[in-house]
């Protein structure tokens, strides 16, 4: 099970310099081309049909708590959180800027949004990520944090191009 949160409250060590996870405002332009790119990437490493890529307005719905990452001015990454049900929560929009991979900021985020899953009294966190290559530190990220390897949920349906990933939630008592 995941730890509590307070655990994970220095989670930025791996980092240079400051960085700040804040709500994402995704009428910011910078936001919004990062997220224009990411989802460009992603239709070049996965077919039509294995796209599961949220665009502006799906990362605006009131079930969705999307987080941009800085340091100073600069975007580094974002992610997101979606309320399946009042205690399962799904991992969604997980990128990090190709100049600041391996500097601890997907890892930062990723327990960030744990944190959050944890203080909304969530029970378990799932996700879907890519089974190519392409996709494997990011499993590799889950699997570190004690993700496991589970059945399709929520509306997915098996497919070949995708995997899903759950972590049962350690809540306070």
């Amino acid at each position: 099970m995941y730890p509590k949160p307070a655990l994970y409250r220095n989670c930025s060590k791996y980092l240079v310099g400051e960085m700040n996870i804040v709500i994402g405002d995704l009428s910011d332009p910078r936001i919004v081309e990062f997220l224009d790119e990411h989802m460009e990437n992603m239709k070049s490493v996965s077919p039509p049909e294995s796209t599961h890529t949220l665009d502006l307005d799906e990362l605006n719905d009131p079930v969705m708590t999307f987080w941009s990452v800085w340091e100073k001015e600069e975007l580094l990454g974002c992610g997101a959180l979606k309320e399946l049900a009042d205690s399962h929560g799904e991992i969604k929009s997980m990128r990090v800027s190709a100049r600041h991979r391996s500097k601890g900021v997907a890892s930062a985020l990723l327990q960030h949004i744990l944190n959050e899953a944890v203080s909304r009294g969530y029970k378990k966190v799932s996700l879907e990520t890519g089974s190519m290559a392409f996709f494997a530190p990011a499993r590799r990220l889950y699997e570190r944090l004690g993700f496991k390897y589970c059945a399709p949920f929520s509306e997915y349906k098996e497919d070949p191009n995708s995997v899903f990933m759950s972590l049962e939630l350690e809540n306070e008592a």
